[in-house]
């Protein structure tokens, strides 16, 4: 039995992160569930053929969890997509649409559940941000409130993406939070024991949480 882990990557979802996406998944059922719902705005549809393409090169059979509006996130069958998969994949930019549909709805219950049932989530670029608390709003570096899976730490995504003085910004505004620049590439990866591990070129703004 492989043990609850949560997840944190910089960007890349589906092309960027293989080697990484194959060692959390070891151990594993197979069944990914891939929520889009923060590319709501974005081509959702293109991010479910990537997510395709993925799993028949990790091994995976890939699930399509079309929760892109609050509405979405109180249906029956979309909760049950998840409940039948170990691992779920929160991907895209909009960390903002994603709080919006999930918050204190049956599917993000059942997201959250996935980690009681020893599995894995994770969340890539955008999606990193909001299931944290603080969560980085990148329309500006600012910082508001997540889903709270992880608390007590921000992460800044796809930082390749960012000038250096909107870093600055961002950590300035961050005050005594702790805080953690994800390039795409990086990743953050906690297990059950509570501890994190860094990958790649994570940078670390204070003591991680446990």
């Amino acid at each position: 039995m492989s043990d609850p882990m949560i997840v944190l990557t910089g960007g890349g979802p589906f092309t960027a992160n293989d080697d990484l996406d194959r060692r959390v998944l070891s151990g594993r059922a197979g069944r990914v569930a891939v929520v889009p719902s923060a590319d709501a705005f974005e081509q959702p549809k293109l991010m479910i053929e990537a997510a395709t393409a993925w799993g028949a090169r990790v091994g995976v059979e890939t699930v399509p969890v079309m929760a892109l509006t609050r509405p979405d996130a109180r249906r029956d069958d979309l909760v049950a997509l998840v409940e039948g998969c170990d691992a779920v994949w929160l991907v895209g930019d909009s960390p903002i649409h994603l709080r919006t549909v999930m918050k204190d709805t049956p599917l993000w219950a059942a997201i959250t559940g996935v980690l009681d049932r020893d599995g894995l989530v994770v969340g890539v670029a955008g999606s990193a941000a909001a299931i944290c608390d603080p969560m980085t709003d990148p329309r500006g570096g600012a910082f508001t409130f997540g889903l709270g899976l992880v608390a007590g730490m921000a992460v800044i995504t796809e930082t390749e993406t960012w000038a250096p003085e909107q870093l600055m910004r961002a950590r300035h505004l961050a005050g005594d939070s702790v805080t953690v620049e994800l390039p795409t590439g990086a990743a953050l990866i906690r297990t059950g024991t509570g501890k994190w591990e860094t990958v790649g070129d994570a940078i670390v703004h204070g003591d991680l949480p446990v």
